[in-house]
């Protein structure tokens, strides 16, 4: 952006928050222009103390709109330039835009880049990190009659360059107790098109398995789990594949990530 750009693009920041101004755009009746966020929580001109009407500013607007801009994530690596009519859609899209923590189970509100997250992960939620493209996890339960709604695991396994998260939950779906397993992708969801993942139990010759593709970490976890898309086990079975002792749950699902050639 040349310096004459510049300083047409600082027109358009808000005197009180600093960022860009978009329409509609509000002004006092001596010209001084807020965003209508900003305008929502004041009373009075931050630069002249006059009270604010619904006045609009018109003339900001036209020159948004003779202008092109950088996303807002240009310094994470976003090189596209926006008409001024487009940047808000393009922001909410943009696939430099930070994730949200992908842990499931807890409302937690840390946004980051995808290392920063795996990092939060293992120092923050005790998250295990591990570098392979199989696992064999074991998961137990002292009192398999007991479910919390919601209650869950989770596990990271960096491997093909990339960040993949194994869940799982118990929930009650209706009146029954089920758990659920399945894979996450740690990046964007035309990127986890790439790869697929098995999901197996065993126990006694008999097992039970589960392919498919990872969903990105874009979607939220709930929505992962209401549409079924995972190893789904009701607890007789997965009491089963405990050896069927009913007095602690065992479970040991394994399986692996793979890379889907096109």
């Amino acid at each position: 952006m040349d310096a004459s750009n510049s300083v047409l693009h600082n027109l358009l920041d808000c005197p009180v928050c600093m960022n860009t101004m978009f329409p509609p755009i509000r002004q006092c009746s001596n010209g001084h222009a807020l965003c209508s966020n900003c305008k929502s929580r004041v009373n009075r001109c931050p630069i002249c103390r006059d009270e604010l009407g619904n006045i609009r500013c018109l003339g900001l607007e036209k020159l948004g709109e003779s202008l092109e801009w950088p996303c807002k994530y240009l310094n994470v690596g976003c090189r596209d330039l926006l008409p001024y009519s487009n940047v808000i859609n393009h922001e909410l899209t943009c696939k430099f835009r930070p994730y949200n923590c992908p842990a499931v189970g807890v409302a937690c509100p840390i946004t980051g880049d995808v290392s920063f997250l795996v990092n939060h992960l293992k120092n923050d939620h005790h998250v295990n990190v591990f570098n392979s493209w199989t696992f064999n996890n074991l998961y137990t339960e002292s009192d398999p009659e007991e479910v919390l709604n919601n209650s869950w695991k989770i596990a990271v396994y960096d491997c093909f360059g990339y960040q993949f998260s194994l869940c799982f939950e118990v929930f009650m779906w209706g009146s029954s107790q089920v758990y659920i397993a399945y894979m996450r992708f740690m990046g964007e969801p035309e990127d986890a098109k790439r790869f697929g993942y098995r999901l197996e139990v065993c126990s006694s010759g008999k097992s039970l398995s589960w392919r498919s593709i990872p969903r990105s970490i874009r979607e939220p976890s709930i929505r992962v789990r209401e549409s079924l898309d995972g190893l789904i086990i009701r607890r007789d079975l997965a009491l089963f594949f405990s050896d069927g002792d009913k007095k602690q749950l065992k479970l040991a699902i394994s399986g692996y990530i793979c890379s889907i050639t096109t």
